[in-house]
């Protein structure tokens, strides 16, 4: 049986009645001692989620905020050893002051130099009697032979210029007015011989043998490959209707699209790099020789024209390509992309001090490019950022913060940790 003078006084079970086997007081401090580390753990999760929740709408403002929450969304000067720098991988940069080349990536499409591209119509009628050039894609050179064509119209005209070419000979000793006319019904069948585009040579070779040939024959005004026939053997044409296209291949355009937040970066004249998936590994160098002046209103893109030389005729119509160009600015302050951190609502970069800290510095960017981002606002040139690591060094920096912040809570007694180094051990 336990007395009531075995409970008043201490409050607890004699030693030898205690389960635990501990002394009376021992198990009292011992329970004590639990309780304040779970107050601690409690107090260190509100502080928590004080630093992490968003503020909600119609909070009271931040002068009126206390403890860990006043520190919400800062972050504190952080100072590292150099073994610490190099344990975490941190790596320096300056603000560089200088012109920042924007690179503008996009795709495009080989296509003909439009230039280049000529369309074979004869001016005359008639039946064609032979192809010399009879499919798509045959190469021709200046010169070469397409077709060959008996017109009546021009065996008509040129025994006309037989005939006149005769009777100049036959009235030469005549009253000028007969020589006179002689000549003028020969300058007219000359005329229109050659104005049905008849080579010169062959109104010539009329003039002088007098025999008259059943067929004329086409032949090709420019170096190229057909890339259109739309005649047969045998068929009858009409004047002025196309039977060849031809183009020359040896050079070609490439047109891409450009978004509508890059067409201020794009220049006539800019030099330009293309590469293509039928030609892996080789660049191909040329200009932008046109800008078109309307936009796609479905893509928000403007066409560019890049003229590039195709000498091998590797570059082949219809091909895709990828091709950059950059677009330098003025010269602007800029620092590494890595350095920049960015939270959602603002963008830090870790200045590094005369005193050897890192401090985290709000900064306005600007344009940016593969490998470095202009600032506007927040750092002078000359300046050292930290150029890797960023986020291990902000982690450290709110860190500092936190632990700055829960010391002031209402019933924390927590010591905030020295951020300096600690001496290296012998």
């Amino acid at each position: 049986m336990i007395s009531a003078s075995d409970t008043i006084g201490t409050g607890t079970l004699p030693a030898e009645e205690n389960p635990f086997g501990t002394p009376p007081r021992e198990a009292g401090q011992r329970w004590l001692r639990l309780g304040l580390f779970g107050l601690l753990l409690v107090a260190a999760g509100g502080g928590s989620y004080l630093l992490t929740r968003r503020p909600a709408a119609g909070a009271a403002p931040a002068g009126h905020v206390h403890g860990a929450a006043a520190v919400v969304d800062t972050a504190r000067d952080v100072m590292l050893s150099a073994a610490n720098e190099k344990k975490i991988g941190v790596v320096f940069a300056q603000a560089a002051l200088a012109p920042l080349a924007r690179g503008v990536r996009t795709v495009g499409l080989v296509t003909y130099d439009e230039t280049r591209v000529e369309t074979i119509a004869p001016l005359i009628d008639g039946q064609v009697d032979r192809l010399y050039v009879n499919f798509t894609g045959q190469a021709v050179r200046r010169g070469d032979p397409l077709l060959s064509i008996y017109s009546p119209m021009v065996v008509s005209t040129a025994q006309e210029l037989v005939l006149a070419k005769r009777l100049r000979d036959d009235v030469a000793g005549g009253t000028p007015d007969a020589v006179r006319g002689a000549e003028d019904l020969l300058e007219s069948a000359r005329r229109r011989l050659l104005y049905w585009n008849i080579p010169p040579a062959e109104v010539e070779r009329l003039e002088r043998t007098g025999e008259i040939r059943k067929n004329v024959t086409l032949r090709s005004p420019v170096n190229g490959v057909v890339i259109e026939k739309a005649v047969l053997q045998g068929q009858r044409i009409m004047a002025g209707e196309p039977v060849y296209k031809i183009a020359d291949l040896g050079i070609v355009w490439l047109e891409g699209q450009v978004f509508e937040q890059d067409l201020p970066a794009v220049r006539l004249g800019q030099q330009v790099t293309a590469e293509f998936q039928a030609l892996p590994g080789e660049v191909r160098a040329g200009r932008i020789t046109y800008i078109y002046p309307t936009l796609d209103p479905e893509t928000r893109t403007a066409r560019v024209r890049v003229v590039l030389a195709n000498a091998d005729l590797r570059l082949k119509p219809g091909m895709y390509a990828t091709f950059r160009f950059d677009a330098p600015t003025p010269p602007v302050i800029s620092v590494p992309r890595s350095a920049v951190l960015s939270t959602g609502k603002r963008d830090l970069v870790f200045v590094r001090n005369a005193d050897g800290t890192l401090a985290p510095r709000e900064v306005i960017l600007g344009v940016a490019t593969d490998d470095r981002a202009e600032v506007l606002k927040g750092i002078a040139a000359g300046e050292t950022v930290v150029a890797s690591a960023t986020f291990l060094v902000d982690a450290e920096s709110n860190l500092g913060s936190a632990i700055g912040g829960m010391a002031n809570m209402p019933g924390m007694d927590v010591q905030e940790e020295s951020r300096s180094p600690a001496p290296a051990k012998e």
